[in-house]
């Protein structure tokens, strides 16, 4: 299946190689943008897998342009570019940009670096996932923690005593532990 690519670029000249060097190598573009064009929008409407950003030096409304793309949409960013300005490639890096390639683009190397920056970006939305869920887990466990704390304070047991009681409360009313966890808490809250 061909990747559905975005390509950003000033010059029109520039676009129309790189469009023919993407077309060449199998991607199909489905459209062709200036910077600061409502990218948010057009990866939308055009439903793109993969933005291509060729551009001499990304400026900061590029760069937020692509945070938007990259972490907002959920979609790769590759950017070629001729600053190899070691500042300019970490904000490039800091706003999403799955490959930032210095000197240009040559039509042999498009394929190799979508391949890879379609890589790292699948391999850095798992990782942003598994970090949401430990997250989420976490703050589930303080909550659990904080109920049977209040439990044991009003009920006069001790800890395991008090997580039995809320898992009985859970499994008796089909809920989740951390819901159960919820419930206590406001009601202490409200209770005082």
């Amino acid at each position: 299946m061909s990747l559905r690519v975005i390509v950003i670029d000033g010059e029109p000249d520039r676009a129309a190689a790189l469009t023919e060097a993407l077309r060449v190598q199998g991607y199909t573009v489905v459209g062709r943008f200036a910077p600061g064009d409502d990218l948010r929008r057009h990866v939308v409407d055009l439903n793109a897998d993969i933005i291509v950003v060729d551009v001499d030096s990304p400026d900061r409304d590029v760069l937020e342009s692509m945070r938007d793309v990259s972490l907002e949409q959920g979609r790769p960013v590759v950017m070629f570019a001729q600053d190899g300005n070691a500042e300019t490639i970490r904000a490039a890096i800091a706003s999403g940009v799955a490959a930032y390639v210095v000197d240009g683009l040559r039509p042999e190397r498009v394929k190799p670096v979508l391949d890879v920056a379609v890589a790292r970006f699948a391999q850095f939305r798992a990782l942003r996932s598994e970090l949401d869920k430990a997250r989420a887990s976490l703050a589930e466990r303080k909550l659990i923690e904080r109920a049977k704390g209040i439990v044991m304070r009003r009920r006069g047991c001790d800890e395991e005593s008090a997580y039995r009681m809320m898992r009985r409360m859970a499994m008796d009313q089909k809920a989740r532990l951390a819901d159960i966890a919820n419930r206590i808490i406001d009601a202490d809250e409200l209770l005082g």
